[in-house]
């Protein structure tokens, strides 16, 4: 599969209280063709918020799927990756680059009460972690570093953009890269 002509990437940059959002609109030959910013609350319940305003602020139609840096942004302000789904009517997953034996025991550790019921309802709603194939599409290829979560698209198909997207030498794909360069430089202007 091709990559989409253009990808919303999204990432975060966590500061004391609040966490810098960065939306990257980039072609798929890897050129930034868009940036928004919003913010979201470390350890809230605004991550998915801050996202549709990086949308909206871009107002850009001719996206063709959105890519955010992991599901558990902003310490555990879990994205709700089916209603960006719905609210921005394109594909959305969610990728992370390392094995992981989820986030129970870690929301457990952070949270109680409704603060955890409401996080952990929000982590067990979110499609299953796939890994990327290496190269080929190939499974038994899995490059044991890239893990892809789709909505609104196959989960292979969902990985086979993100391998398009990503440029030799370099472990994340083209939006996610320059969208967390982004946030990170808007987060050490602002302070």
């Amino acid at each position: 599969m091709a990559p989409p002509s253009r990808t919303l990437g999204v990432a975060f940059s966590d500061g004391p209280d609040f966490s810098r959002v960065a939306g990257a609109v980039v072609r798929a030959d890897g050129t930034l063709d868009g940036l928004a910013f919003a913010r979201c609350t470390v350890g809230g319940t605004d991550a998915t918020d801050a996202v549709i305003d990086c949308w909206r602020a871009l107002a850009r139609e001719d996206v063709r799927h959105v890519a955010c840096a992991g599901v558990a942004p902003a310490w555990f302000n879990l994205l709700d990756l089916s209603r960006l789904h719905r609210t921005l009517d394109r594909p959305v997953y969610a990728v992370s680059y390392e094995r992981s034996p989820g986030l129970d025991s870690a929301l457990r550790e952070a949270f109680d009460g409704e603060a955890l019921a409401v996080r952990r309802d929000a982590y067990r709603s979110l499609p299953p972690r796939v890994p990327v194939a290496a190269g080929d599409g190939d499974a038994d290829a899995a490059d044991d570093s890239r893990f892809v979560r789709a909505v609104g698209v196959d989960a292979d198909r969902a990985a086979a953009a993100v391998r398009g997207l990503t440029r030799e030498g370099f472990p994340r794909c083209e939006p996610l890269r320059i969208a967390g360069l982004a946030a990170s430089a808007h987060r050490e202007a602002a302070t």
